[in-house]
């Protein structure tokens, strides 16, 4: 009788194999959840690991979406079986390092909202963007410490600090945190607070996301602010630098009822963009006055005094539509964003960067708009029991942006926000705010936003949590 040995085992099989395995590990996380679950190639799994910025093309093994927090405490535990690393995806705003090969929660369908006027908190849940959570404060003559837009995401916002509108009076959003609820790295539910696992919510309230844990829910105080004297001077692009040297002189010795910034903004050819505005430069003064209404105008006529606008739109506005004070645009799209901190703009430092984001005549700017905000106030009060201490305590704020709208001027783009940088050198601090570092740049700048003994701290409270560093796609700590 003769034996025969079996065939070795082709490609196919071995391609067969890998198909079945990555399908029942799926169905495996399927059957945890409620959400959905997506694999590499699955109708809705391109959809579910898009966020806001184009740029960002990670691919994950595998994507979890859960509705509740239930969920992302399954999630997590499969994580932790399959010895995956985990990635956490909201509104896909201010991304993180490409979470490749990782198990990526995506939060997006966690997007509860419930006011509690008489205790004057929002609780918000993972995925909520601001719109909503404004819209229902504001029907109690309330407020949240939102950003520049409502269309970016409450959680990741404010684990990053959070400096709005209503920065200088209230502070960040994150001084405004009353609790988390948090999965942590091995799947144990917390909720977190002052009184209830310090540490953590300690690290949570300025730390940055997606480095300790999921937070699935968050407690935030309300402010109550109704009406607000707020906008824009659009003053010419070659009065940058006489503009930019007033505000400099004049922010510094302004009450903190306003938040303020000055903007030299390249406005693209686009058809979102207002046709007055289209494909122009202006140098902006924008801001917020939360006190008496009166008192801001003041204020703000001690510009229009100085020099004539060539458009005003500073007024009286509900604070409801404070989108309209900074504009953002609000439809997905590839962008690239750093940032500095400075104590004083000089006139060098005013020179660079007018020099670098005006765009030669009959050119295509390179930088799509540098924004100076100045802080100080609540901003700087808050940052000696944050653990961002020095990523929050500086003067102005310096935020550069640009557009890729073409893959192939990405390096070019890349290398003049880094020039940019480089020039201002002298003139910085050398600490970041972290909801300005994107991807590559997140991991290697934020750990500057921590004074040494926070960044040994925070590195003792990440390692007790998550040993392994399996979440090591968010900011990075110590």
């Amino acid at each position: 009788m003769t034996t025969r040995s079996a065939a070795p085992p082709t490609q196919t099989d071995h391609d067969d194999l890998a198909v079945r395995t990555r399908t029942s590990v799926l169905a495996a996380l399927s059957d945890r959840i409620a959400g959905d679950v997506y694999g590499p190639g699955e109708p809705g799994y391109d959809e579910a690991r898009s966020g806001f910025n184009l740029l960002t093309d990670h691919r994950p093994a595998v994507i979890a979406v859960p509705v509740n927090r239930f969920d992302v405490v399954e999630a997590v535990r499969f994580a932790a079986d399959e010895g995956l690393r985990v990635a956490i995806q909201a509104t896909g705003h201010g991304p993180g390092a490409a979470a490749n090969g990782a198990l990526l929660i995506n939060t997006s369908a966690m997007t509860d909202v419930t006011i509690d006027p008489i205790g004057r908190t929002a609780t918000v849940g993972a995925g909520a963007k601001w719109a909503p959570v404004l819209e229902q404060a504001q029907q109690h003559g309330l407020a949240p410490l939102l950003g520049s837009t409502t269309d970016v995401g409450v959680v990741g916002y404010t684990l990053g600090g959070g400096f709005g509108w209503l920065g200088r009076k209230y502070g960040l959003a994150s001084d405004a945190v009353r609790s988390f609820d948090v999965v942590t790295p091995d799947g144990n539910p917390l909720r977190v607070s002052a009184t209830s696992h310090p540490d953590v919510f300690w690290a949570l309230r300025g730390g940055g996301a997606g480095s300790i844990g999921v937070v699935t829910d968050v407690v935030i105080d309300l402010f109550p602010v109704t009406t607000v004297y707020a906008g824009n001077l659009f003053y010419p692009a070659e009065d940058a630098p006489e503009v930019m040297r007033r505000f400099a002189a004049w922010a510094p010795a302004q009450s903190e009822d306003l938040t303020s910034a000055v903007t030299l903004m390249n406005f693209p050819p686009l058809d979102v963009v207002p046709e007055a505005f289209r494909g122009k430069s202006f140098t902006i003064v924008r801001g917020c006055w939360a006190g008496d209404r009166a008192s801001g105008k003041a204020v703000v006529d001690e510009w229009r005094d100085w020099k004539t606008p060539e458009v005003d739109l500073w007024a009286e506005l509900p604070f409801a539509a404070a989108d309209a004070i900074s504009m953002d645009p609000t439809d997905p799209m590839p962008a690239m964003v750093t940032t500095e901190w400075m104590n004083e703009l000089p006139d060098e430092a005013i020179d660079i960067l007018t020099s670098r984001v005006r765009p030669a005549p009959g050119t295509m700017p390179l930088v799509l708009f540098a924004e100076i905000r100045h802080a100080g106030g609540a901003v700087a009060r808050g940052a000696a029991t944050s653990p961002n201490d020095i990523g929050r305590d500086g003067t102005f704020l310096l935020e550069l942006a640009s557009i890729v709208p073409d893959p192939h001027v990405g390096l070019a783009v890349e290398s003049a926000l880094r020039l940019t940088r480089d020039a201002l050198a002298p003139f910085v601090t050398g600490a970041a705010y972290l909801n300005f570092l994107e991807g590559d740049e997140k991991a290697a700048r934020s750990a500057s936003a921590f004074s040494q003994p926070n960044r040994r701290r925070l590195a003792a409270i990440k390692a007790a949590l998550d040993p392994d560093n399996r979440f090591c796609h968010g900011v990075a700590l110590g």
